[in-house]
């Protein structure tokens, strides 16, 4: 059952990216191209980062962005691989930070080497991709980027302050996930409105649906946390609540859970290292006082305004269609 969801998953997101498919493959090129380094052991981590890469959903996004009414300029695949790069980096800072050991079902890089070396890669991925929007030319790209990136780093730092669940509120939840995830993917869909000329107009409704998808795909990636199974996500459930971060499931089951549940609750968020059976008690609260319920149909919300801000544009072009398609993938996604 697990193997068709993850199949039917995958099946959407090939279709989704049909319309850039041949500009895709040109990515993972560019991609070498700007990370390559004569250091050994750069090289070694860049083989690796190249080899657990995800689903290329943020260049997909700059690239069918660039093309609501035509052609883009021939730099886009720069541009979309600059974005990867960036996304990249960040996954691998969060690793070092959370201490994981597992991205994508597969070792992180702090766990197959170091914590500093991961560090050092996360900091070559943004310095090379900052390189490349300065070889470009493309200071407005580089601006909108920049701006993504510092709001992504605040957004870390909002969730290490994020453990006294009580105290974390529904607005400091969407404060967090605009910072932390909708930022890079408003910046990916205005950066591709930048490649494909478009009036000022069609790049903030381009922008604002970036925001909302990236909104609705964080709660949804937050919903697989008690939701999906380790054979599907790659890592195991309660992942969030082990590490002790705070998510809208949690959040909007506080709203209704009994005294005596917002004790367990806030005893958990002191334990160090939580045992199976306390995550898993945390989690049967949430169920039972609907706090994925609560999720999903904020989930939903964030879908909606994401397919309003596309209004106006041409429905019968294909990357309108496949960025429509998208929103759907970004909240009913298995992994």
């Amino acid at each position: 059952m697990a193997t068709e969801s993850a199949a039917r998953t995958t099946s959407r997101l090939t279709a989704i990216q049909a319309p850039v498919e041949a500009d895709l493959e040109r990515v993972i090129d560019e991609l070498r191209r700007i990370i390559v380094s004569d250091f050994d052991m750069i090289e070694e981590v860049n083989e690796y980062l190249l080899l657990m890469r995800g689903k290329l959903f943020r260049p997909t996004l700059l690239l069918l962005s660039s093309r609501v009414r035509g052609d883009a300029a021939p730099d886009v695949v720069t541009l979309a691989a600059v974005v990867e790069l960036v996304h990249l980096a960040t996954l691998v800072h969060d690793d070092a930070v959370d201490h994981s050991v597992l991205r994508r079902g597969l070792p992180t890089v702090n766990a197959l080497w170091t914590h500093q070396i991961a560090i050092i890669m996360g900091d070559y991925l943004y310095s090379r991709a900052v390189t490349e929007l300065t070889r470009l030319g493309r200071l407005e790209a580089l601006r909108v980027l920049a701006q993504a990136a510092n709001e992504m780093s605040v957004g870390e730092m909002r969730q290490l302050t994020s453990y006294d669940a009580l105290d974390f509120g529904e607005d400091d939840y969407y404060r967090l996930i605009a910072a932390k995830t909708a930022s890079l993917m408003a910046a990916a869909c205005e950066m591709g409105a930048l490649a494909g000329r478009e009036p000022d107009q069609t790049r903030e409704r381009l922008r604002r649906y970036g925001h909302n998808l990236g909104m609705a795909f964080q709660i949804a990636d937050d919903l697989l946390d008690y939701e999906g199974s380790e054979e599907v996500t790659g890592k195991p459930t309660g992942h969030d609540l082990r590490e002790r971060k705070v998510t809208l499931p949690l959040v909007g089951a506080l709203r209704s859970a009994t005294p005596a549940e917002l004790e367990e609750i806030r005893a958990f968020f002191t334990l160090v290292e939580p045992a199976d059976g306390a995550i898993e008690r945390v989690i049967d609260i949430v169920r039972e006082r609907g706090g994925l319920e609560y999720a999903r149909e904020r989930a939903d919300h964030y879908s909606r305004e994401a397919l309003a801000a596309l209004a106006g544009l041409d429905d019968g072009a294909p990357a309108v269609g496949a960025l429509r398609d998208a929103v759907a993938y970004a909240t009913r996604r298995s992994r």
